[in-house]
């Protein structure tokens, strides 16, 4: 479960920006929505691996769009982990650097943790996962229910007017490529049908109360919103520094969480092909990546992610077409 929230909460996610790009107002329904459909494709996606006990993303993807197109997808999926794993080491570089340490000295010292992560293989992980993911979530929980109760006189909803209701299809897609990449890497460590269930409707319902909770409040600072890049600091306004430097500290894990989803859906593609520990694979493939991250953090998010958009629509659909289409081959 941990392991699906820390490839959701990226920077991305935790800084705000895009739930209020997908969401804003009249969103409550989009944000249900979303949270069904995330669990729904986290259950294919986990039921195919746990059958199959794969151990990439190969296997997965010939079941939801056949082996043809799968060839196709296959290196596009590459290159989107690639690109997006570049992104977050620039933005892991960019975020230090507002603390006045080097561009180029916060580059390489996200690099080092993410090699020093992949010394203990899958496990490795899970752990960091398990460990880094319930404080991350719980801080964020904390100021966002701070914020609730000392500067919101109510909590707005009107289940009348919900015309946002498409952005759940987009924003389940957004997501949809780096859960295939990570969970199909350990379809063989699933040891029971019911870890699928649970760690499904779990993920979910925490994503759906925090993205809710969230949104809710930055719509009661609509107004102020657009004078921040990072939507989240507009809330910590209110706040003594302290906790702008904790939030700051926070959306730079969610970054290198990111990052290590990343860098584990390529290594762990091509780990039945070479004998190279994961350590070694993981520093191999960074040290092509840091010479791309000059491009910048905006420019990369800018150029890539529409590009992608698309990639995961298509996904996304052919994972919730995937009971009927194996129920249809039974028949």
């Amino acid at each position: 479960m941990f392991l699906i929230l820390g490839t959701v909460i990226g920077a991305g996610y935790a800084s705000g920006r895009e739930l209020w790009q997908f969401f804003g107002q009249e969103s409550v329904l989009a944000i249900v929505l979303f949270s069904l459909l995330f669990s729904f494709c986290c259950y294919v996606i986990m039921s195919i691996g746990f059958k199959e006990k794969t151990i990439h993303y190969r296997p997965v993807l010939e079941k939801l769009i056949g082996t043809r197109a799968s060839g196709v997808f296959d290196l596009l999926i590459i290159l989107y982990l690639f690109s997006t794993t570049v992104v977050m080491l620039a933005g892991g570089g960019a975020t230090l650097h507002t603390f006045r340490v080097p561009y180029w000295i916060g580059v390489l010292f996200i690099v080092t943790l993410l090699v020093l992560l992949f010394f203990w293989d899958v496990e490795g992980m899970i752990s960091m996962n398990a460990f880094v993911i319930p404080i991350l979530v719980i801080l964020l929980l904390f100021v966002l229910f701070l914020f609730t109760k000392n500067h919101m006189a109510q909590f707005p909803i009107d289940l009348r007017h919900q015309s946002n209701w498409p952005s759940a299809f987009t924003f389940t897609a957004l997501n949809i490529l780096p859960l295939v990449a990570v969970l199909s890497a350990v379809g063989d460590q699933i040891r029971y049908k019911g870890e699928i269930l649970i760690a499904s409707i779990g993920s979910g319902v925490v994503l759906g109360g925090i993205s809710l909770l969230y949104n809710q409040s930055l719509i009661s600072i609509a107004n102020e919103i657009m004078l921040y890049e990072i939507p989240l600091f507009a809330i910590l306004k209110h706040y003594p520094y302290f906790w702008v430097l904790i939030m700051s500290i926070l959306l730079w894990i969610a970054i290198y969480t990111t990052a290590a989803s990343g860098v584990f859906g390529i290594i762990s593609r091509f780990r039945d092909k070479t004998s190279m520990p994961f350590w070694l694979m993981s520093a191999v493939l960074l040290l092509i990546m840091m010479p791309l991250t000059i491009f910048g953090f905006s420019t990369l998010i800018a150029v890539l992610y529409p590009i992608y958009g698309i990639l995961n629509l298509y996904i996304l659909a052919a994972i919730l077409l995937q009971p009927f289409m194996s129920r249809a081959e039974k028949t």
